[in-house]
């Protein structure tokens, strides 16, 4: 019987939630002065009723039933929806989806009394008769048309570990089966198919080859028809000599006989081949067809609706403000887009402190809101959208909007801003997001101890995105949380520079650009381009990746006397990248950024591509702020290796336990000029360096492997009289002072931590030592 129920829970969870929505938005409807269908309301309450019936839920039930005559008497006139009774709905509703939220920690819940006496209240002080029993299941309300979520979670789920997983159940009208699936379950699901594709696409390489190697028999086919072709002549010949009494003659007629046996049994392989490859066309061409279309499906499982983490946020707000006796509207809006279910709780604090803010530091007296022509509530909007290549999520109120004067008074207390500065505007909303700010004068559920704000803005940096406090219009102020969208797959554009291949996300890239000599200008002595975009005539900054990416001075490169380029847009501000060569775009899972390999403001992720090598995804508002700081340009290529480097290539050996790791290094010291040594850990280095000690020049080590870490190579390196004078770069994720100390004791040449690595770091390092 429990497993029944749970079924049927599974599918009141998204049942009660379609009710609950249509409510409110009839509530909403009704407070712009429109006139919702109250007879669907009625039917939505009924509905409700019923299904909280079935599933055994006499708390929900006893609520929906009020509900029910409460509506019933609005559609025949006898009750009005005022201010006070449409509160008193909004109560209910919160109190029946808190209810839902926690069945888990509460599996019988008690009716809520503050919402059950707040409806009976309404309804004249008594409560209504009882619910009666139907003698058939309630119709419920129509489904409404935009499609479920295949996943769908509790709504503000409680702590602790999601279950493994729950038996699916029909919608009520829909036929769409519902499952709740624990979230590591997906992503490994993802993670397998998106090796799958991974290995999928060296067949592209398979398929070149089984190609190639039909052409060439088909080749090597017309060689021997040509040869085929003289066989009559030296048959003939052959026939001569044999009447001549010529040995010769036989030999001649055996070499016929076999050219002729070669060219039945190379016929009979080269169709043999032309088969091959066309099978395996069609094979990998259905192959892939088959694995993109499972991608695309388990890429949708991990996108799942905003409403699924922020659903339950507008009954947050409406019980802190109710809590603190304010009157208050809440509106969601663009909680339908699907977005990564990761990045979604990475947002989830973040943006309840944010809407915390709105309502502790937006709300006003009552008789200021009516003098300003404001409703007596205090609005606050929730808003999330999609904008290029970032989730903006906006928190709005039509409060009292920041005050600049008692912000800039409560930074000059707090030494954040030095007596006698004036800044600017904008620089005075920006120090609301600093540790301990707060401009509240009592500390209470709302604000003011002062971690708010400066939490939004940690996980901005956290997410490489970021926040900003703005005045809105006509009243009130708005947060604004921008971050990269971490879709498990993004369309890429793959370029290539200083001999190393990046990804820009497509979807930032406004136009790919081949560039001639006029195209070309020069603006406060700096390269730029000008160009017609969006019918502007513009002029916009023109830097080679190169230089951007910490490879120092670099010269624009040229592709018989042209520059390839992609217009690069960040907001409203527009750069061109010149690359070495403009690659192939491709839909790519990015992964996140890797511990080393690029500079923290430029990187935004990781790729595998086809050969199985990483290459790094670059951000477009970094590469843009970076090319407006300006990007160094040299008038002709970077000066050549010194005489003695050329000589002989400096050998560097590399050792980390992480693949990624060191093939992004080794890539890098090899596009510099390196020949790289490559070994997985301690162990397997020190059986190298004992072998070919003679070979390697520097190494570079992570400290964190099995085996032998970084410290016992380190240690073993410096006590063995052939390896001792041998420079050694501890890398590592630890910045403890004290690991710092032990590296350099045991006689570590540096010490690098990952987390502020960046190649040109590494680089300028190796060069040092060596």
């Amino acid at each position: 019987m429990e497993g029944i129920r749970q079924l049927l829970l599974a599918a009141f969870e998204v049942e009660h939630r379609e009710h609950l929505d249509a409510i409110r938005a009839a509530l909403a409807q009704a407070a712009g002065g429109a006139a919702p269908d109250w007879n669907d309301v009625f039917r939505r309450a009924h509905s409700l009723k019923g299904a909280a019936r079935a599933v055994d839920l006499p708390a929900i039930e006893e609520v929906a039933h009020r509900l029910e005559t409460l509506f019933d008497r609005i559609v025949q006139g006898r009750a009005v929806l005022d201010r006070a009774t449409a509160g008193t709905v909004q109560l209910a509703l919160d109190r029946i989806e808190g209810t839902v939220a926690n069945l888990a920690a509460t599996p019988d819940p008690p009716a809520p009394p503050d919402a059950i006496a707040a409806l009976d209240a309404c309804l004249g002080g008594e409560a209504p008769p009882p619910a009666a029993a139907p003698a058939a299941a309630p119709e419920p309300a129509p489904a409404p048309p935009a499609p479920a979520p295949a996943i769908v979670p509790a709504a503000t789920p409680p702590a602790g570990p999601a279950p493994e997983a729950a038996p699916a159940e029909k919608a009520a009208e829909g036929g769409i089966a519902y499952l709740r699936i624990a979230s590591d379950q997906v992503e490994g699901l993802s993670r397998a198919v998106h090796a799958l594709s991974a290995a999928l696409q060296g067949q592209e390489a398979i398929g070149g080859a089984v190609a190639a190697l039909d052409a060439g028999g088909r080749d090597l086919r017309r060689s021997v028809d040509a040869v085929q072709g003289r066989t009559g002549e030296v048959a003939a010949l052959a026939r001569r000599l044999r009447e001549q009494g010529d040995p010769a003659g036989a030999a001649l007629d055996a070499f016929v006989d076999r050219v002729r046996r070669l060219d039945g049994d190379l016929r009979a392989v080269v169709r043999g081949v032309s088969a091959l490859s066309r099978v395996q066309h069609r094979s990998a061409g259905a192959v892939e067809a088959a694995a993109r279309r499972l991608r695309e499906d388990a890429d949708r499982l991990l996108l799942v609706p905003a409403e699924t983490v922020f659903g339950g946020y507008g009954r947050m707000v409406r019980e802190l403000a109710r809590e603190a006796g304010l009157p208050v509207e809440v509106a969601l809006r663009g909680l339908d887009l699907q977005v990564d279910r990761g990045l979604l709780q990475a947002l989830k604090d973040p943006v309840l402190h944010a809407l915390r803010n709105a309502v502790g530091h937006g709300a006003e007296p009552a008789e200021a809101r009516r003098a300003a022509g404001k409703p007596e509530a205090l609005a606050v909007t929730l808003s999330v959208a999609s904008r290029g290549t970032r989730l903006v999520v906006t928190v709005r109120d039509d409060g009292r909007g920041p005050d600049l004067a008692r912000i800039l008074a409560t930074a000059r207390r707090q030494g954040l801003v030095a007596p006698g500065r004036d800044p600017a505007p904008e620089e005075i909303l920006s120090l609301v997001f600093a540790p301990g700010f707060s401009t509240a004068e009592a500390v209470d559920r709302l604000s003011g101890r002062g971690i708010g704000l400066s939490v939004v803005a940690e996980a901005a940096r956290r997410l490489r995105g970021s926040v900003r406090l703005a005045r809105a219009e006509p009243h009130g102020a708005e947060v604004v949380i921008a971050v990269p969208l971490s879709a498990a797959r993004q369309p890429v554009l793959l370029v290539e520079a200083g001999g190393l291949r990046y990804g820009v996300p497509s979807g930032a890239v406004a136009r790919l650009l081949r560039l001639g000599p006029r195209d070309l200008a020069s603006v406060a002595g700096r390269p730029s381009v000008r160009i017609i975009h969006e019918g502007r005539d513009v002029v916009v900054p023109l830097v080679p990746l190169a230089s951007l990416l910490g490879s120092g001075v670099a010269p624009l490169p040229l592709d018989d006397g042209f520059v390839q380029a992609a217009l690069v847009r960040s907001g409203p501000d527009l750069c061109a990248v010149a690359v070495d060569r403009l690659l192939d775009v491709r839909v790519l899972l990015v992964g996140p950024p890797p511990p080393v390999g690029g500079d923290p403001a430029l990187v935004s992720g990781t790729v595998m591509l086809a050969d199985e090598t990483p290459a790094l995804v670059l951000d477009p508002d970094g590469l843009c702020a970076r090319a407006r700081g300006g990007g160094l340009v040299a008038p002709a290529a970077a000066p050549a290796r010194t005489e003695a480097r050329a000589r002989r290539t400096p050998t560097v050996l590399v050792v980390d336990d992480s693949i990624t790791t060191r093939t992004l290094e080794k890539s890098i010291l090899e596009a510099h000029g390196y020949r790289v040594f490559v070994c997985v850990d301690g162990r397997d280095a020190l059986d190298r360096l004992r072998r070919d000690a003679a070979q390697v020049d520097l190494v570079v080590a992570d400290v964190e492997m099995p085996r032998l870490d970084g410290f016992g190579l380190l240690q073993a390196i410096k006590a063995d009289p052939g390896l001792t004078r041998l420079p050694v770069i501890l890398m590592t994720s630890r910045g403890d002072p004290a690991d710092v100390r032990r590296g350099l004791d045991l006689g570590a040449d540096a010490y690098i931590t990952k987390q502020k690595f960046d190649q040109r770091e590494l680089l300028d390092t190796i060069g040092q030592l060596l």
